[in-house]
């Protein structure tokens, strides 16, 4: 073992790629390889690049550029290496293989292929591996917290969005294969399971012939898990069914990440997105009258080619109207492989800018309220962190999904990765604070 070399991973991207670093990660450590997380120390920097926008694809490059300096052996993998395989070899000497989205899998085998001298290029046309609960994979998130694949790919096609380019058509696992990772995961003390995909709420159609998600969330329950959260819930798919899962059974939070995008009908339509505007507002309401306990979650894209400010105010009145818990903007990016890229009437950066402060300026009240209405109440949370210093405990109540949300900051002895039952004394517009009510361990599940 000992003269294998030396191997870190840099992680870049989406909660999907960072399954992937895990499962390299997993496979890496099962075949003897020892994994550093000081890229100083490495033989090879394995890096798991993002290329959604040109934001992620500038800050993939500005890692690479940084290890290339350094003179590291550079494996680049994940979505910049699927889209950009050639030229990334062309343009990085230092680069000694690419690994494509549907073949990080076979890591082993590159580093192998890599140390016998070879340049290694592994990027198939179209990616169709998805892994599952047997395939080795070494976490990388807080311990209290795992993600859980679903499924991997689309089979939408969005104008805007290169993803489907990126990682192929819409595989699901069986629901017998989520569970036993999901139990696999209850045993190793997970206290949230976050079920992700592209389009959750199309879960199982393409191997059971429809939608599956109620079936998977009611096998879920089953598990010895206190939460699950599911993210990227498209409207389209959330019927009664799927609704009535989800109030039923017990350890799903009715927690709704809804990736709207716009809310204009001629916009929606100019995106390709698979539903019309008008489908917004009567899907919103049927959520609240099915489940009012409901924490709803969007982003939106401001800037399209051709939206005008009539569009963009639209959409102000629309956020206004249904005061979402939490609300993400971002300025739409002309993706080179996209009908988005080519499209007329781009808008101008600054204009696009604008739109986005002005929308993230008008969720703030409605962000501040609907924290305000939590205090005063005992809420669950899942405690992640501690600072050393001043014993102040950070965490999570089921309203705050990680990293996109807000926190709650405890004060109390608790156990890290645990849940707890907190009383919330005070809250600003993105955050709760809160005092741990008793200090022994909240029994849920």
């Amino acid at each position: 073992m000992g003269d294998k070399p030396t191997i870190a991973i840099s992680h870049l991207g989406c909660e999907k790629n960072r399954i992937d670093t895990e499962h390299m990660l997993g496979l890496l450590v099962e075949a003897g390889y020892a994994v550093d997380s000081n890229e100083d120390l490495a033989d090879y920097v394995i890096v798991n690049t993002c290329s959604f926008i040109e934001a992620a694809r500038e800050e993939s490059v500005k890692t690479l550029v940084e290890l290339a300096e350094a003179n590291k052996k550079i494996v680049i993998a994940g979505c910049m290496a699927q889209h950009f395989q050639a030229q990334l070899l062309e343009e990085l000497p230092e680069a000694v293989a690419v690994v494509g989205t549907g073949d990080y899998h076979k890591i082993v085998d590159v580093i192998k292929r890599v140390e016998s001298g070879e340049r290694v290029k592994l990027v198939s046309a179209e990616p169709t591996y998805i892994a599952d609960e047997n395939t080795p994979r070494y976490r990388t998130t807080s311990e209290g917290v795992a993600y859980l694949r679903v499924a991997e790919g689309c089979d939408y096609r969005c104008a805007f969005c290169i993803i489907p380019y990126l990682r192929g058509n819409q595989r699901s696992r069986t629901i017998e294969s989520i569970v036993k990772e999901a139990q696999q995961l209850a045993s190793e003390g997970v206290k949230e399971i976050i079920l992700i995909s592209q389009i959750t709420t199309n879960y199982g159609l393409d191997i059971y012939g429809e939608p599956k998600l109620a079936e998977l969330l009611r096998a879920l329950a089953k598990v010895d898990v206190p939460w699950i959260r599911m993210h990227y819930a498209y409207p389209t798919g959330l019927t009664p069914s799927a609704l009535k899962a989800i109030k039923e059974t017990p350890n799903v939070l009715p927690y709704l990440d809804l990736p709207l995008q716009h809310s204009h009908p001629e916009v929606l339509r100019a995106m390709n997105r698979p539903w019309q505007g008008r489908v917004n507002d009567g899907i919103i309401e049927r959520i609240k009258t099915a489940l009012p306990e409901a924490v709803l979650r969007t982003t939106f894209i401001v800037g399209y080619p051709g939206e005008t400010q009539e569009h963009f105010e639209h959409l102000l009145q629309f956020v206004q109207r249904h005061e979402f818990d939490h609300v993400g903007v971002f300025t739409f990016s002309p993706e080179e492989g996209t009908p988005a890229h080519n499209l007329p009437n781009q808008l101008p950066q600054e204009l696009m800018e604008e739109r986005r402060s002005a929308l993230m300026e008008l969720q703030m009240p409605i962000s501040w309220k609907k924290n305000q209405e939590e205090v005063g109440k005992v809420v669950d949370v899942l405690i992640e962190q501690q600072n050393p210093e001043t014993g102040e405990l950070i965490g999570r109540s089921g309203r705050f999904s990680p990293e996109v949300d807000g926190q709650v900051y405890v004060k109390g002895e608790a156990k890290l990765g645990e849940i707890f039952p907190v009383a919330i004394h005070s809250a600003d517009t993105y955050d709760l604070y809160g005092q741990v009510v008793n200090t022994n361990k909240l029994s849920v599940g």
